[in-house]
């Protein structure tokens, strides 16, 4: 998987870290307050949007009164205690960014999240200590499926995008990787366990936890 590899890239949410199961519960309560029910496909139709890009379809969804910075506002104080206490690594990734890390391999995230979360996250799990590069989707000009964010981050990191690895949960972002011309490891997460053989279709690779790389 990892010959001729130049950079590694990571999405965040669901692949790097386990965080994908506090989102219906902050959807569920963002909605709740304002009278609204959350349709059943509400997570499958934002996967892959930028944060902002969500923040504008769930406003137009909704005929929501708030701006879309202040929806992004608004979502960042509802997530931001459970990204910095209850967000983990999933299982064996800490243990592959040391071997990255052990052998000089560049490392980025490329994520649809904010980055205050990320930044959140990144200080509990310390990130500094091995991630060169954090893109969001939001400072790129289209979210996943499109490359956008995938060919920043590997060029921050001044990878070809051929000698890129990637790693994700959902098929947008696998999608999103195929498109930039890089190889794509799919990342087996609970929350879009539904979407495993389209996952296992899309992508190069699949690994139920990050420990399989070493075996």
């Amino acid at each position: 998987m990892l010959e001729q590899i130049e950079s590694v890239i990571f999405d965040l949410d669901g692949t790097l870290v386990d965080s994908m199961w506090l989102w219906h519960g902050i959807d569920m309560e963002f909605l709740g307050q304002r009278g609204l029910p959350l349709p059943e496909t509400y997570q499958k139709d934002i996967e892959g949007m930028s944060f902002t890009e969500t923040a504008v379809y769930t406003k137009e969804l909704f005929h929501l009164s708030e701006s879309v910075e202040e929806l992004k506002g608004i979502w960042n104080r509802m997530a931001i205690g459970k990204y910095a206490n209850e967000v983990p690594f999933k299982p064996g990734a800490e243990r592959f960014l040391k071997y990255c890390k052990s052998q000089s391999i560049p490392v980025g995230i490329a994520t649809s999240n904010s980055r205050e979360l990320v930044d959140a996250v990144g200080k509990s799990l310390h990130f500094d200590e091995y991630i060169q590069e954090i893109v969001t989707a939001c400072e790129v000009e289209r979210g996943k499926p499109a490359p956008d964010v995938y060919l920043e981050a590997a060029s921050r990191l001044g990878a070809q995008p051929f000698r890129c690895l990637v790693f994700e949960d959902v098929p947008m972002g696998i999608m999103a990787g195929k498109n930039a011309g890089m190889r794509v490891c799919a990342v087996e997460d609970a929350f879009s366990a539904g979407q495993k053989e389209e996952k296992q279709k899309l992508a190069d690779y699949y690994i139920t936890d990050y420990h399989e790389i070493f075996t």
